[in-house]
């Protein structure tokens, strides 16, 4: 992930415009999970047409290690 938008370590803060040219997110993997789920009902008027359905996306856990400054 090479999209930082700001970093700070406490002492010192870059703010990027748009983004911190140089720094780098690294990041570990956990593994496929499924997300929140999502309940879809349609419904037409007068004619009794009901369907419920369901759906929950699958999602990438990601553990941040560190943030690589830019001249690290």
């Amino acid at each position: 992930m090479d999209r930082v938008l700001f970093i700070s370590d406490g002492e010192s803060s870059k703010v990027g415009s748009p983004t911190v040219d140089g720094a780098k997110v690294l990041a570990t993997s956990n593994g496929p999970v499924k997300g929140k789920k999502i309940v879809v009902f349609r419904y037409k008027n007068k004619t009794r047409q009901r369907r419920k359905t369901g759906f929950r996306a699958k999602q990438t856990r990601l553990t941040i290690d560190r943030v690589v400054m830019p001249g690290e």
